[in-house]
């Protein structure tokens, strides 16, 4: 049987690279509705845009606050405020755009 043995930093690898994949991945996403918002100039492209502006936003302090600073420093409730920003951006845009 073979075992393997994970260290501590190859976790820590790891999830440095999962961190910077969602945030590429929200970045994108970000760019995408951006572009489609100016294409078609519909609002509720506008408030998923300025959603998923946000949640890239938050994917960066995430990345910042767990791997680039130290863990004296803590920015978690920047992380929150954040967060709770651009869900409650979506939420104002859904309310907003019912019909």
């Amino acid at each position: 049987m073979l075992t393997t043995i994970v260290t501590a930093a190859s976790l820590s690898a790891l999830a440095t690279t999962v961190y910077a994949l969602c945030f590429l991945t929200s970045v994108a996403c970000s760019w995408l509705l951006v572009r489609s918002f100016l294409l078609n100039r519909t609002r509720l492209l506008l408030w998923s845009a300025a959603c998923f502006v946000l949640l890239a936003v938050n994917n960066l302090l995430v990345v910042i606050d767990l791997v680039v600073l130290p863990p004296g420093i803590n920015l978690s409730p920047f992380r929150l405020a954040v967060s709770l920003a651009a869900v409650s951006t979506l939420l104002f845009g859904f309310v907003w755009e019912v019909d």
